[in-house]
């Protein structure tokens, strides 16, 4: 091993280049066509240029290679002039300038420069198919709000102030428009899943998943989907509810992390809320499935805006609200502090009674209370979410489902632990 030649660092990133611009370039080759027609590139003129960019940064850095691509440029300009009554297109000669800056990344940072170059090779290769997904499969609506969402996520979220503000600081506006943005997202889910599947079970099962990231998002995107198509109301009341079940699988998860105890003592109310959701989900995915419209392919827009937006401001008024009562009751209630911190997130509840336990400042016995206490006070958040996004048609069908799950939580108190 020892007597192996190995090869220098530079004569390795040569290589690099050279598999670089043969990669993109045997792409091209297969595109370049035959005759007077066929385009100016092919795999040698792309090798050769990768090479020519490694050598020019070599000897005079990014200097040289700056005027290397200029040339590069200058050349591809005056191919696609020459070329302009056959209406050629641009993509060759761009990818060619890009082969040129690639061939000299590669003397510095060649496995970056590999991930570009099979990136590019890999949309290359994907013409036929990505131009029929603009033009044929995505409508005008989805892309426009996929810009929309685009926008919400990479230009308006970085902007948004991340820190406490208004009374009682309650307000932290990057985090709402977080919950904004997942609201959007969770209903581009079930968008996507009834394109896939049908509504009868693309959208119980978008639910069912989206619940793991915010159950009471999910109600809202449930909501807002089924008031804009209300044939597809029993669907979107199958995936609100089942997003809870999400929600009690979520519970058990960290409740067990933090104290296992508090997880043997809530078994038999978690088992039963669990199980009384996927019932009454089960009771609507049936009605969906009886729904003569149930498995249109379209559904309107991805997504609302609109709707996002009440629903973030719904939250920041829940966050006003907790925020007082905690202001003028204080904390130190363990009841008080689960239901307050129940009505934004049923988990935080459970996390604060499970460390309590684990601490061993309260019994794991005496956890259950307050645990439950949070997930009710969650309801009512969730129901008001409910109507405030899908009307009162949604809400008077999803309102009933979250009850049921709490009350069969309470009555889990009376059978005790299923195991010890």
């Amino acid at each position: 091993m020892e007597h192996l030649l190995i090869p220098d660092t530079p004569v390795l990133n040569l290589v690099s280049a050279v598999a670089v611009g043969a990669l993109i370039g045997a792409e091209r080759e297969r595109r370049k066509g035959e005759g007077p027609t066929r385009s100016p590139a092919g795999i040698r003129t792309f090798t050769i240029t990768a090479i020519s960019g490694a050598v020019a940064f070599s000897l005079g850095g990014i200097l040289l290679l700056a005027v290397l691509t200029a040339c590069v440029a200058a050349m591809a300009a005056v191919s696609y002039w020459r070329a302009q009554d056959q209406d050629p297109g641009l993509t060759t000669e761009i990818v060619l300038v890009l082969t040129a800056l690639l061939g000299g990344m590669c003397m510095q940072s060649p496995q970056t420069a590999a991930a570009i170059a099979v990136t590019v090779t890999a949309l290359l290769y994907a013409k036929a198919w990505l131009h029929n997904l603009v033009i044929t499969v995505i409508s005008k609506d989805e892309l426009d709000d996929a810009l929309i969402f685009a926008a919400a996520t990479l230009v308006i979220l970085p902007l948004v102030p991340n820190q406490p503000m208004g009374p009682y600081l309650a307000l932290n506006p990057h985090s709402i428009w977080i919950v904004i943005v997942m609201v959007m997202a969770i209903s581009a889910a079930g968008y996507v899943a009834v394109r896939l599947f049908g509504a009868r079970f693309g959208l119980p099962l978008a639910g069912a998943i989206s619940g793991f990231i915010s159950s009471t998002a999910t109600i809202g995107a449930m909501g807002a989907r089924a008031g804009k198509a209300r044939d597809l109301l029993p669907a979107c009341v199958a995936g609100a509810v089942l997003s809870s079940v999400a929600t009690i699988i979520q519970m058990a998860l960290v409740v067990a992390a933090i104290s296992m105890p508090t997880l043997i003592t809530l078994s038999g109310p978690l088992l039963l809320a669990g199980g009384c959701a996927v019932a009454y989900g089960a009771v609507f995915m049936g009605l969906a499935a009886r729904h003569a419209g149930g498995d249109t392919g379209r559904t309107g827009s991805v997504f609302s805006l609109t709707t996002a937006l009440a629903f973030g401001s719904v939250l920041a008024v829940v966050l006003l609200i907790s925020a007082a009562l905690q202001d003028r009751f204080g904390g130190t209630g363990v009841l008080l502090a689960a239901i307050v911190g129940g009505l934004v997130d049923t988990h935080a509840a459970a996390i604060s009674v499970a460390t309590l336990v684990a601490s061993g400042k309260v019994a794991a016995s005496d956890a259950t209370v307050p645990i439950l206490a949070g997930l009710t006070s969650n309801t009512v958040t969730k129901i008001v979410m409910a109507g405030a996004t899908g009307g009162w048609a949604f809400a008077l069908r999803v309102a009933p489902g979250l009850v049921l799950v709490a009350m069969a939580g309470w009555l889990g108190i009376f059978t005790g632990p299923l195991w010890h």
